[in-house]
C-alpha cells in the first residue's frame, strides 16, 4: 500500500521543520578550498592510469579535506570511459560491487612516497571517442568527444574531497538539453530546468509534491546537443549512493554529495538510442518480463474481502474491458504483517478456488509486501528472522520502527543470511498462496516515526483509533553523531531535513558494520534483488516485481510505479515525464497509477488518463483505501474509452512484447521521448506531452480538462492513425497541428518506413495470443519508392531467460518495399519451430501510402501465383494536412485478407499495382 497519507504528513513536518532548523548556507568551491595537485600519474597495469591528488590548502568548512586522492582513469570500452576518485590511504564506501558488478578499480592503501611522484608526462589519455585531459595545478579534468571535439564535461572550478563532503562541478554550453536525474516529480517537462532543486535520496515523499526527490536515486543525466545541424547525445553517472544535491544553472552543474567516492562513467553515444544501450551494458539489461505483465492490471487498497476482488472482475468480463491481473494491497494480510493471509476477509480455501478459477483461463494474481517485519512473538516470520539474525542494527540491537503492522524490525538484505531467510518466507507463502508476482513497497525505507524508539508500555501500539501512520512509539531525535547530523545539509523532501527523518536512523548499521549513511538509498535496490532471487528460486518462471524504491540497476530486476500521485490533470501530465525518464535510467516497465491513487478522479479525467495510461509500459488502475471507488467500469464513458483505448493495446501486444525483448538485449526504452527517434528535430527537444512506443508508434492524449481537440507535434514524414488507417498526417518539416480528440477517442499515429505486427485483442493476453496476426505496413504517402522495416519477437514467456536459442522462441525479421509500380513483402525467421508449434499465421496485411489505384494484380506468394481465393480492398488515404504537390496527395490504403502465412517460416509476396 502506498502511504500516500504518511507521506503527505512527513513532507508537512518537514517543511515546519525547515522553519526551526538552522540552515547551512551553501558555500562555493572557492571560498572552500583551493583544490588539489596532481603530483603523479602512470599507466596501470590493466590499461587504465593512476594518479596521486594533493590537498593544496587545508579547511575545515564541511570537515577536515583528505589529504592525497587516488585517481584512476580507464576507457572500459570503446564508449565507456570512467573516472574515479578516492582516498588514497584507505577504502570509502563505494555502491557493492555484488550488488551492482562492474569492474574493480586498483586496491587503494598503498603508501605513498617521493618514488611515486614519476615525472607527468602524459597530457591526455586518447579512447576511440572519448579523450580524457587534464591540468595539474590546480588539477582539473575534461572529457571531449574525439569526432567532433566537443567538451562533454570540464571540471573547470576546484575539487573539494571530505570525508562527508565532495563538491565538483562542470560547466555546459547553453544549448545543451539535459534529462534525468531523478526520482522527481518534474512540473515543467522531461527536459530538466535551470534552478530547480535536484536532491537523491530515497524518500517516501508523496509524488504529487513536485520538484522534489521521491522514492528512487539515479544520479545520471543525458545531454542532447544539437552540433551544426546534427545531433549529439551522451550521458554522466556518478555512481554513488550517499545523498547529494545536484545544482543545474543551464551553463553549469555542480553535485554536492554528503559520502562516498567520485565514480564517473561517461557514455559517448552518439545517439539517445545508444546511450541506453550503453548505460544498461553498465548496470544491467532490463528484466524480461512475462507477456501477461503488459496486459491491464486492476489494484486497490481497500478490497475488504475477497468477494469485493471476485465482484470487481467479475464486472471487468461484464463489461467487456480487458483485464489480465487482479492485485491486493495489503488487505489479504493478518493484521498489515508480511506472508500472512487474514483468516475472516481472505479465507485460505476460498482464496485458492478464486485464483484456481482465474489461473484456468490465464488471469494472475499479486500482492503486496512491505519490508517491515511486525514485532510480534507469535509471529513465524518475526520468529525466523530473529532466529536468522537479520534485521539492521541500532547500537546491537534490531532498530525498531513503525509502518503499518505498528512496530516493526527492518531486514538487511546487505547479508547474505537475510536473502536467504528473505527467499524462504517467500517460498512458504508462495506454498501457502500461490501468488504470480510481488509489490514491494515502502522500501525506500518509510518509516512512521524518526529517531531512536522504544515500544510504549501499558497501550497498545497501533491503537487501532485513528490513522495507522501516526508514530504511536515513544521517540527521541539522534542527533549525536555525525552521521546523524551530517555538516552539509541536503535538501532533502524540497526543505532541510533531517537524513534521518521517517526513515532508518542514519547511525545504524548493517552487515559488515556498513552505516545506513551510505546504504540508504540502495535500500530497495538490495530488497528487489534479494525477491528476485526468492521468486525465481521458487517458481523456477520470469519472476515479475514491481519495486516502489529503485536505485541505478534496479531495472534489471523489476517494473517500477511512479507511488502516490494525485487524480488532478497536472498528474496526469507529470505521468508522461516521469515515465519516460525511467526508460533513459533503464527502468523501462513503468507507468503511474491510472486515474490516480488520491483522492477521487472526475469522470473526465478517468476517460482521459485511460487514453494515456493504456499505452503506459505497466498499466494498472490503483486507488487509495479513502478514495470512492475507481475501477474503469464505474462511469460508462470510462468504460468507453477503456474499451477503445485497451482494446488497441491487446491488438499490439506483439509490439509490445517484443520492445521488451528489445529492452532486454539492448536498453532500448519501450516508451520513449520523441528525439529518441528524432535527435536532429529540435522542436521535439522539450516535448513532454507526446511519446513513442518503440521507435515509430505515437500517442498525442488530451491532457487538460474540457478539451476536445489536441494539438500535436509531427516530426517530418508520414504518420497513419491507427483507428482509421485512411487518416493521415504528412508534414515536410515538421509541424504541430490541430487533432479532434472527442471525449472517448485517443489519437495513436504510426510512422512510415515501419511494419507492426498486431493480433486481434482480447479480454486476457492469453487468448489474444492466439488470434491470427495482421501486418500493417507504412510507406511515405505518395512515395513511387519506399522501404519498410519490422520484427517479431515470441516465446514461452514464462521462461525465466528471454532469448534465441531454448527451442522455445522465434524471432522474425520483417522487410517491405515498393518501386516500378511493384509492392514486396518478405520475411526471414530465426528459430520458426516455437511458432510453427503453436500455429500461428498472418491472416491479414495493411499496406498505407501506396501511389496508385490499388488495383492489386499478379498476387504473388513464395514464387508461385495466388491460387487460394483472398479479399483485396483499397481506400484513398485522407490527409489532415496534405502534401505540397496536390498530385502527391493521391495515395491508397490496400488490405489483403484470408492469407494464411506461418509466422514461423519465411515467405514472400508481392503483387503489382495499377497507376493512374
Amino acid at each position: 500500500m502506498a502511504s500516500s497519507c504518511s507521506s503527505s504528513l512527513a513532507f508537512s513536518l518537514s517543511l515546519l521543520l525547515a522553519l526551526i532548523l538552522c540552515f547551512t548556507p551553501t558555500q562555493s568551491s572557492k571560498t572552500i578550498g583551493k583544490g588539489y595537485r596532481l603530483i603523479s600519474i602512470e599507466e596501470s597495469p590493466d590499461g587504465g592510469f593512476i594518479g596521486y591528488l594533493q590537498v593544496k590548502q587545508k579547511n575545515k568548512i564541511y570537515g577536515s579535506d583528505i589529504t592525497t586522492l587516488r585517481l584512476f582513469v580507464k576507457h572500459e570500452t570503446d564508449s565507456r570511459l570512467r573516472v574515479h576518485i578516492t582516498d588514497a590511504k584507505q577504502q570509502r564506501w563505494e555502491v557493492p560491487y555484488n550488488l551492482l558488478p562492474r569492474e574493480q578499480p586498483p586496491q587503494v592503501g598503498k603508501v605513498i612516497g617521493k618514488s611515486r611522484k614519476s615525472p607527468i608526462t602524459v597530457q591526455e589519455i586518447s579512447g576511440s571517442e572519448l579523450i580524457f585531459s587534464y591540468t595539474t595545478d590546480p588539477f582539473t579534468f575534461a572529457v571531449k568527444r574525439r569526432s567532433n571535439h566537443e567538451t562533454l564535461f570540464n571540471t573547470s572550478s576546484s575539487l573539494v574531497f571530505k570525508d562527508q563532503y565532495l563538491e565538483i562541478s562542470t560547466s555546459l554550453p547553453k544549448e545543451a538539453s539535459l534529462y534525468g536525474l531523478g526520482e522527481n516529480s518534474q512540473a515543467n517537462g522531461i527536459k530538466l530546468v535551470p534552478n530547480e532543486p535536484y536532491t537523491l535520496y530515497t524518500e517516501d515523499v508523496s509524488a504529487i509534491n513536485l520538484n522534489t526527490d521521491l522514492y528512487g536515486s539515479h544520479p545520471m543525466y543525458m545531454d542532447l546537443r544539437n552540433v551544426g545541424g546534427k545531433a549529439y547525445a551522451h550521458a554522466v553517472l556518478l555512481l554513488n549512493s550517499n545523498g547529494m544535491d545536484v545544482f543545474y544553472r543551464g551553463d553549469s552543474l555542480t553535485y554536492k554529495v554528503i559520502g562516498g567516492v567520485f565514480d564517473f562513467y561517461f557514455i559517448a553515444g552518439p545517439s539517445p538510442l545508444n546511450v541506453v544501450d550503453q548505460y544498461t551494458q553498465l548496470i544491467g539489461r532490463p528484466a524480461p518480463m512475462p507477456y501477461w505483465s503488459l496486459g491491464f492490471h486492476q489494484c486497490r487498497w481497500g478490497y475488504h474481502n475477497l468477494s469485493v476482488v471476485e465482484d470487481v472482475v467479475d464486472n471487468y468480463k461484464k463489461a467487456k474491458i480487458p483485464l489480465d491481473v487482479i492485485w491486493n494491497d495489503d488487505d489479504h494480510m493478518d493484521g498489515h504483517k508480511d506472508f500472512t493471509l487474514n483468516p475472516v476477509a481472505y479465507p485460505r480455501a476460498k482464496l485458492l478456488a478464486f485464483l484456481d478459477k482465474i489461473h484456468k483461463i490465464g488471469m494472475k494474481y499479486i500482492v503486496i509486501n512491505d519490508p517491515g517485519i511486525g514485532v510480534n512473538a507469535s509471529y513465524g516470520t518475526y520468529q525466523r528472522a530473529m532466529a536468522a539474525d537479520v534485521f539492521i542494527k541500532y547500537e546491537g540491537k534490531p532498530f525498531l520502527a513503525q509502518v503499518w503492522p505498528g512496530p516493526v524490525y527492518f531486514p538487511d538484505f546487505l547479508n547474505p543470511k537475510t536473502v536467504s531467510w528473505w527467499g524462504d518466507e517467500i517460498k512458504r507463502f508462495h506454498d501457502l498462496v500461490p501468488i504470480d508476482g510481488l509489490w514491494i513497497d515502502m522500501n525506500e525505507v518509510s518509516n512512521f516515526c524518526s529517531g531512536l524508539c522504544t515500544i510504549p508500555q501499558g497501550k497498545q501500539c497501533p491503537s487501532g483509533e485513528g490513522p495507522g501512520w501516526v508514530c504511536c512509539l515513544d521517540c527521541k531525535n539522534i542527533t549525536k553523531t555525525r552521521w546523524d547530523d551530517p555538516p552539509y545539509k541536503i535538501n532533502a523532501t524540497g526543505v532541510v531535513a533531517p537524513v534521518g527523518f521517517k526513515t532508518i536512523a542514519t547511525s545504524a548499521t548493517h552487515y559488515n558494520g556498513v552505516r545506513e549513511y551510505d546504504a540508504h538509498s540502495i535500500y530497495g535496490f538490495s530488497e528487489t534483488i534479494a525477491t528476485h532471487k526468492g521468486l525465481l528460486d521458487v517458481k523456477g518462471k520470469r519472476p515479475f516485481i514491481l519495486s516502489r524504491s529503485t536505485f541505478v540497476g534496479s531495472g534489471k530486476y523489476a517494473a517500477h510505479w511512479t507511488g502516490d500521485n494525485q487524480g488532478t490533470w497536472q498528474s496526469l501530465q507529470v505521468s508522461i515525464s516521469t515515465m519516460l525518464n525511467f526508460g533513459i535510467f533503464g527502468v523501462p516497465m513503468v507507468g503511474s497509477d491510472i486515474c490516480g491513487f488520491y483522492p477521487q478522479p472526475t469522470e473526465e479525467l478517468c476517460n482521459r488518463w485511460i487514453e494515456v495510461g493504456a499505452f503506459y509500459p505497466f498499466s494498472r488502475d490503483h486507488a487509495n483505501y479513502y478514495s470512492p471507488r475507481q475501477e474503469l467500469y464505474q462511469w460508462d464513458t470510462v468504460a468507453d474509452s477503456a474499451r477503445n483505448a485497451l482494446g488497441m493495446r491487446y491488438k499490439i501486444l506483439p509490439f509490445l512484447y517484443t520492445l521488451n525483448y528489445e529492452a532486454h538485449m539492448s536498453g532500448a526504452p519501450i516508451a520513449r521521448p520523441l528525439f529518441f527517434s528524432f535527435p536532429e528535430y529540435t522542436e521535439c527537444y522539450g516535448n513532454s506531452r507526446q511519446f513513442l512506443l518503440g521507435s515509430s508508434l505515437m500517442i498525442s492524449p488530451v491532457l487538460e480538462q474540457g478539451k476536445t481537440e489536441v494539438e500535436a507535434l509531427f516530426p517530418p514524414g508520414s504518420w497513419y492513425h491507427m483507428f482509421d488507417m485512411t487518416q493521415a498526417v504528412v508534414s515536410k518539416n515538421g509541424k504541430r497541428v490541430t487533432l479532434p480528440a472527442p471525449l472517448n477517442f485517443v489519437n495513436v499515429h504510426l510512422y512510415q518506413n515501419t511494419i507492426l505486427p498486431m493480433q486481434q485483442g482480447g479480454l486476457i493476453s492469453k487468448d489474444a495470443r492466439t488470434t491470427p496476426f495482421s501486418l500493417v505496413i507504412t510507406f511515405p504517402a505518395g512515395a513511387s519508392e519506399g522501404y519498410a522495416t519490422g520484427k517479431l519477437y515470441l516465446d514461452e514467456d514464462e521462461l525465466p531467460e528471454m532469448k534465441l536459442g531454448n527451442g522455445q522462441s522465434t524471432y522474425v525479421d520483417f522487410y517491405a518495399s515498393v518501386g516500378n509500380g511493384t509492392v514486396k513483402m518478405w520475411s526471414q525467421v530465426k528459430e520458426g519451430k516455437f511458432a510453427l508449434s503453436k500455429g500461428w499465421v498472418i491472416e491479414k496485411l495493411s499496406v498505407l501510402g501506396l501511389k496508385g489505384t490499388g488495383q492489386a494484380s499478379e498476387i504473388q506468394i513464395n514464387g508461385s501465383p495466388m491460387t487460394k481465393k483472398i479479399e483485396v480492398s483499397s481506400k484513398e488515404h485522407t490527409y489532415v494536412i496534405g502534401l505540397e504537390d496536390e498530385e502527391e496527395n493521391k495515395s491508397v490504403m490496400v488490405e489483403v485478407r484470408g492469407l494464411e502465412m506461418l509466422v514461423g517460416k519465411d515467405f514472400n509476396m508481392s503483387w503489382k499495382m495499377g497507376i493512374n
